[in-house]
């Protein structure tokens, strides 16, 4: 308890020493406190926090006398003694152990509830297991989300339409003319079949993305070494092979080629890069808050790929089940740090290659469709994978947005030159319509 009260205390003193801290706890209940005093502190705290006005021990203690309830939490005193803690920085990391705290003392208490009702007599066990239900669902936070009218959203809505979008572009012009930009909370989904270029075109769009000052770029490659990546990366701005970075066959001057354009190109990009193997969908959520409490927004995460991600087996679920835990972790994830995060994966093996791929070409595709936002996939036609005279040198990859929620769907064609690892967008073939 004595954690608990501590945490209760910081929460309610953090607050009052700073208002701005309400909008980052204001999920916590009046009942997620353990005593009378806080639980009518944090209601007056809500009260005026949900009427826009000042949050301090002057209007704190206004409301508590309104209420008749000023001495019961300790008179003004008290309310100053609030105040006294280190710092109020860390308001959400003590909201977290209040909420921690009171989601036990409720399971103890709907634990023993329930125990009495199984001692009590029913007509039928449906009427047993509604009492059941009932007690175990009031275990859960309250709804966040008030029911509101369309009438009363009437000036939200019209507001919102006057506000533009932070979307965030890509740096493929005719994908980012069609959809805008990504936007942020998006789970985006790269897939292809070995060979095809998805690493290479999601290094395309970091690049892009983080060249807009929209924030930070984070990203776990499990199959790639940094070096490699720089590898791939760099080939484009050089004009330099992949291949003689990879084999470390430079020339002088090439060396000297390629040391400016790292210190000119990518090292003043907010780009940080993870080549962790088998990372866990906990591991990534962790470093991103990390990221985000320490350098500031975060624009997009990139992980490639979810095939080689340490998924644990949970006895009594699927493969399927088991890949949807990650891809609802990484959309709330997106969520939460209100950035994009690109998720590459792979096709799986069924069909031919030459068929254009839908959705259910997604390897344990179920969960991963159902919380993508966008699902791209990439592919090669073999009628259409010899360019044309603008493109010399270059394969012909197939781009099939096959979802696109509030967007739509859409086909994209590309010119890909896999000596320096780069894409480009390719005229419209006449015979397929893209």
């Amino acid at each position: 308890m004595a954690g608990s009260l501590a945490a209760e205390q910081a929460v309610l003193g953090s607050v009052l020493i700073d208002n701005a801290k309400i909008d980052k706890v204001h999920w916590l209940e009046k009942r997620d406190f353990a005593t009378a005093a806080h639980m009518f502190i944090w209601d007056a705290v809500k009260s005026l926090w949900e009427q826009q006005n000042a949050i301090d021990i002057v209007t704190i203690t206004e409301k508590l006398q309104e209420r008749k309830l000023l001495e019961d939490c300790g008179g003004v005193l008290y309310l100053a003694e609030l105040t006294e803690i280190p710092t109020a920085a860390n308001c959400e990391h003590y909201a977290k152990i209040v909420r921690k705290h009171a989601v036990k003392r409720r399971a103890d208490e709907i634990g023993k509830a329930i125990s009495k009702a199984a001692s009590e007599d029913y007509d039928t066990l449906d009427d047993l297991y509604s009492k059941i239900e009932y007690l175990a669902g009031s275990l859960r936070p309250e709804a966040q989300g008030d029911l509101v009218h369309m009438a009363d959203a009437e000036d939200e809505y019209f507001d919102y339409l006057e506000k533009e979008d932070d979307l965030i572009n890509t740096g493929f012009e005719k994908f980012d003319d069609w959809m805008g930009g990504l936007g942020r909370g998006w789970l985006y989904v790269l897939a292809a079949r070995p060979s095809v270029g998805k690493t290479a075109k999601m290094l395309q769009m970091l690049k892009g993305i983080a060249s807009q000052g929209k924030g930070q770029c984070l990203v776990w490659s499990q199959e790639m070494k940094r070096p490699a990546l720089f590898n791939r990366m760099m080939a484009a701005p050089t004009q330099i092979p992949a291949t003689k970075f990879r084999l470390k066959q430079l020339t002088p001057q090439e060396k000297a080629i390629a040391r400016e354009v790292y210190q000119k190109e990518f090292a003043t990009l907010p780009i940080k890069i993870a080549d962790a193997k088998n990372v866990t969908v906990e591991e990534i959520t962790a470093a991103a808050r990390q990221a985000k409490r320490e350098d500031g927004e975060i624009a997009a995460i990139f992980v490639d790929y979810l095939g080689i991600m340490d998924i644990p087996e949970v006895p009594g679920t699927t493969r399927q089940q088991q890949i949807g835990k990650v891809t609802k972790g990484l959309k709330r994830l997106a969520m939460e740090l209100d950035c994009v995060v690109v998720l590459l994966a792979q096709m799986n093996r069924e069909g031919k290659k030459s068929i254009e791929p839908s959705l259910e070409h997604l390897r344990e595709s179920g969960d991963i469709e159902q919380d993508a936002d966008v699902v791209e996939f990439l592919w090669v036609d073999p009628g259409d994978c010899k360019g044309d005279g603008a493109h010399v040198g270059a394969k012909i990859i197939q781009s099939t947005i096959a979802k696109g929620r509030d967007i739509g769907v859409n086909r994209f064609r590309y010119a890909f030159y896999g000596a320096y690892q780069y894409f480009v967008d390719a005229p419209k073939d006449e015979i397929y319509g893209y």
